[in-house]
């Protein structure tokens, strides 16, 4: 099993404990305003977000993490890496994201928990490269993508939503722990 630990966080595969927080996490619409079309997901649709994980870790090596603080046990969120579908500018590149729940927010876990993740990709996945895409809007995160030391390379538009989207990159091979 995959498990990496920070000074304040373990980042795990997921097990069946996590689907009750995890749901709460997606039930709050200030976390979920920023990610896909901003609804708040159900419980049944977390589960299958969670096995959809859990796939691409199968078939990839690599996927979203469950976050859970090293203190309290409690499940924070989730950080991993998958393979972008869209928009076209970084379709089929391995991508990094997040989501914590929002009383995570503020106390710099999302920043650990994704330079984690990067030094996973380079150091155990050998990736040369890890993108991100944000919400324009989405100050939070370009501050989180700032602190990775991940590049703006230009903009885009969701191709379903029509959001328009600030597209980053890191090469993993000059990256810096």
């Amino acid at each position: 099993m995959t498990e990496i630990r920070t000074p304040r966080l373990l980042l795990r595969r997921w097990l069946e404990d996590g689907l009750v927080p995890l749901s709460e996490i997606h039930a709050d619409p200030a976390v979920m305003r920023r990610i896909g079309d901003g609804a708040t997901r159900s419980g049944d649709l977390t589960a299958q977000d969670i096995e959809a994980w859990e796939e691409e870790w199968d078939e990839e090596g690599f996927g979203m993490f469950a976050v859970e603080l090293l203190g309290s046990g409690e499940l924070a969120g989730a950080v991993g890496l998958s393979v972008a579908d869209a928009p076209a500018e970084i379709a089929g590149q391995v991508a990094i994201s997040w989501r914590l729940g929002r009383v995570f927010w503020g106390q710099g876990y999302a920043s650990e928990a994704a330079h984690a993740t990067l030094e996973f990709a380079v150091q155990d996945r050998g990736l040369d490269r890890v993108v991100a895409v944000r919400r324009i809007t989405d100050t939070a995160s370009a501050n989180v993508l700032d602190k990775l030391g991940m590049q703006a390379e230009g903009t885009a538009q969701d191709p379903v939503l029509g959001h328009d989207l600030a597209i980053y990159g890191i090469d993993l091979t000059q990256y810096q722990d």
